[in-house]
């Protein structure tokens, strides 16, 4: 008999399989003795174990695909970091040869006592990062107890069975990992559609349902399930009725996909003529591929974090020279909008800086702009890279976590400085550079009026701005049903932020996530964005959403609906603008 579920739709898409019910929680680890000539042999099991690790997390960090927002990859950056820790490296190994016990038991004590350290923490954000050492932890754990994830098996055809997997909750270093294995859908009890988890299945196309509650009371192991990851509905041993529905579905989903991708050669212009900049937001010169191939005009976000992350040295000014030019010569004279190092100094392996003391809150703590200034040494190579990239083809410099206009004044201080020891070097630089502030904070935002008058443009990072404003972690699962775009203080912000732009004739980009959500897409134009940059596999979405727009039409419509107190008349008026169903 057919039994319905609802989660919350993550990933659109429909998927039919069998369930694979994974393990919850941690491994079931026996605690044993070590014969004295043998201990060095189970020190050595130990260390292939996390080499294996490793290797694993780099697999799946090359495998990534280029699109994926930066969260994503230096989730995995960060894991990697942790294998490489003598918190996991050596500790156990010492509990090894110490008291004689086998590799797991040593492994297991190790990470109680850090979860404990995480849990006696006062504060919420530290307290949670136990997660990862979980993850890490288990990952470990699996390998020595030779349980690694495999949903993979073979039916009587010899075809692999596709599996639909369910679980708690999933890791992205999970995903990628089941990705690869082929899985058809994604299921956990917990997680919101704004984990990196799900960010991640969505870059994969892996359809994907969270917040499935008593999935693993309900659902059987080897059980026949159809998702849609759109509505969050999963109905469990389907009848006939049911899967000829969700054929249908599926067949209108595949059209549209086709649909999309016929629009990369159409110009971003709206019903009415206004053309709009569809830009790509990129880590790597690598991930140019895609954005050309869905014609988005230009980068409008290059994440140089990556460049810090990767194995090896901090990279010098001739390496970020070699990396911009690279990206620049792809671009083929479309504009690059470089943002510059965000990131805090806990987060960077290859630099002494790694040692620095850890913020009790990093979010709040010494990253971008902040940090940059208070570390010279660090700043001046990356401007010195951009001012020589700039000589080659149009190039933005975009500030992050910029509160103050002293900030942007300390900034051109420091290029002007580099511009003039550059002309006394002999090296050729570029004599102009547009220096743009992010508005990621409720204060830039606020003060979007100041900051516009010393910046050369705005672009506004939804993502911070969102989680700043409204006080929440958009990962966490206990708050982030309050993560609203249609929030009445994120959309003032926004629009305060747009309307300094007018005044003081800056343009005004936008580079978060709700750049390319098609949701709010004739919000935004409404509001007056004209430059949006996204992942480019959203870009032929809200391309379409735009071509079958007439912003004149969306001005006075947006202005009714910042002018909602009332959430539900504010949400429904905001689906009528979302489906050009202007109100009558």
């Amino acid at each position: 008999m057919s039994m319905m579920l609802q989660g919350t739709g993550a990933v659109p898409g429909i998927a039919m399989g069998r369930a694979y019910v994974m393990e919850q929680g941690q491994p079931e680890i026996a605690e044993y003795e070590i014969p004295d000539y043998l201990v060095d042999a189970e020190i050595e099991r130990y260390n292939d174990a996390v080499r294996s690790a490793r290797d694993q997390l780099r697999g799946l960090r090359e495998s990534m695909p280029e699109e994926l927002p930066h969260e994503i990859t230096e989730f995995i950056d960060a894991h990697l970091l942790m294998l490489e820790d003598s918190a996991i490296a050596r500790a156990p190994v010492k509990i090894i040869r110490k008291q004689k016990r086998n590799a797991e038991w040593a492994l297991k004590q190790q990470r109680d006592a850090l979860v404990h350290v995480f849990e006696e923490m006062d504060d919420p954000y530290l307290s949670t990062r136990k997660d990862d050492i979980d993850h890490v932890v288990n990952r470990v754990l699996r390998i020595l107890l030779q349980q690694e994830v495999t949903p993979i098996d073979s039916g009587e055809d010899g075809e692999p069975v596709p599996r639909i997997v369910v679980a708690d909750d999933l890791a992205p270093a999970d995903v990628a990992t089941l990705q690869a294995q082929k899985v058809r859908a994604l299921i956990t009890e917990y997680g919101t559609p704004s984990a990196h988890s799900a960010i991640l299945a969505r870059s994969l196309g892996i359809p994907m349902v969270v917040g499935l509650t008593d999935a693993h009371r309900y659902l059987r192991d080897g059980e026949k399930l159809l998702v849609d990851g759109e509505t969050g509905m999963l109905i469990a041993d389907p009848d006939e009725r049911s899967l000829e529905h969700f054929r249908h579905k599926q067949q209108r989903l595949d059209e549209h996909r086709a649909a999309l991708g016929q629009l990369q050669s159409r110009a971003p212009r709206s019903l009415d003529g206004i053309e709009i900049a569809l830009r790509a937001n990129i880590e790597l010169s690598e991930d140019l591929d895609q954005a050309h191939a869905v014609g988005a005009n230009g980068v409008g976000l290059f994440r140089t974090e990556y460049l810090y992350l990767r194995p090896g040295s901090e990279p010098d000014e001739e390496a970020q020279y070699q990396a911009y030019s690279a990206v620049l010569e792809q671009l083929r004279g479309a504009p690059l909008t470089i943002r510059t190092l965000d990131i805090g100094p806990e987060r960077m392996p290859n630099s002494s800086r790694g040692n620095a003391r850890v913020a009790v809150n990093p979010a709040l703590g010494l990253r971008g702009i902040r940090l940059c200034l208070r570390d010279p040494s660090l700043f001046i190579p990356q401007i010195r890279a951009i001012l020589r990239a700039a000589a080659l083809g149009p190039i933005r410099m975009m500030i992050p976590m910029v509160t103050q206009v002293q900030e942007l004044r300390q900034v051109r201080d420091i290029v002007e400085q580099e511009r003039t020891n550059l002309t006394r070097e002999g090296i050729a630089h570029s004599n102009t550079l547009e220096i743009g502030a992010m508005i990621e904070t409720p204060a830039a935002a606020l003060a979007a009026d100041c900051l516009a008058q010393e910046a050369d443009f705005l672009s506004i990072g939804t993502n911070d701005l969102t989680q700043y404003t409204l006080v929440i972690d958009r990962n966490d699962d206990q708050v982030n049903y309050l993560n609203d775009p249609l929030h009445p203080a994120i959309l003032r912000l926004i629009q305060n932020t747009l309307q300094a732009g007018e005044r003081f004739n800056k343009p005004v980009a936008m580079c978060g996530e709700l750049a390319g959500d098609t949701r709010y897409t004739r919000i935004l134009l409404g509001l007056g964005l004209r430059e949006l940059s996204m992942s480019p596999a959203s870009i032929p979405g809200v391309k379409q959403i735009l071509l079958g727009t007439d912003i004149g039409t969306l001005r006075t419509e947006v202005e009714k609906l910042m002018q909602c107190t009332d959430p539900n008349v504010l949400r429904e008026h905001a689906e009528r603008i979302n489906h050009g169903t202007p109100e009558r």
